[in-house]
C-alpha cells in the first residue's frame, strides 16, 4: 500500500466513471490508515480514479474500531452532514454491513484476501 502500485479493477473504474459522468458525488472510504494518504491518492489518480469528492481514511482515533464500525460511523457522519448514500461498493462484507445502509450495495469478489 505504501508503494501506491495497485492496479485498477476495470469494472469498478468503469462504474466510477459512469457515476461521475452522471454527476454523482463520490466519497471514497477506506480502512487504510491516514499515514498512507499520499500514496493512496497518487495510486488512485495514476490508475484513473480522479474527480472524487472526498477520501476518508482511518485516523488515530479509529485504530481501535473494527472496520464495520468505522465505516458505519463514517456513513452516519455523512448523512448527518446532508449526504444521501445511494450505494456502497466494497470487496469485504465489513465495508457493506452495518447501519446506516445504502439503497444499493455491491459486493465485489477479492481473490487476494478475505477479512473474516
Amino acid at each position: 500500500m505504501s508503494q501506491g502500485k495497485a492496479p485498477a479493477v476495470e469494472h469498478s473504474l468503469r462504474l466510477f466513471n459512469e457515476l461521475k459522468g452522471l454527476g454523482v458525488q463520490i466519497i471514497l472510504v477506506s480502512s487504510r490508515r491516514e499515514c498512507l494518504r499520499s500514496a493512496t491518492i497518487d495510486n488512485l489518480v495514476d490508475v484513473g480514479y480522479h474527480g472524487w469528492t472526498s477520501l476518508i481514511l482511518r485516523g488515530a482515533d479509529d485504530e481501535h474500531k473494527n472496520i464495520q464500525k468505522f465505516k458505519a460511523e463514517v456513513r452516519k457522519k455523512l448523512i448527518n452532514s446532508g449526504y444521501r448514500i445511494w450505494g456502497i461498493l466494497g470487496d469485504q462484507w465489513s465495508s457493506i454491513e452495518g447501519l446506516p445502509s445504502a439503497k444499493r450495495t455491491f459486493k465485489l469478489p477479492n481473490p487476494l484476501y478475505y477479512v473474516a
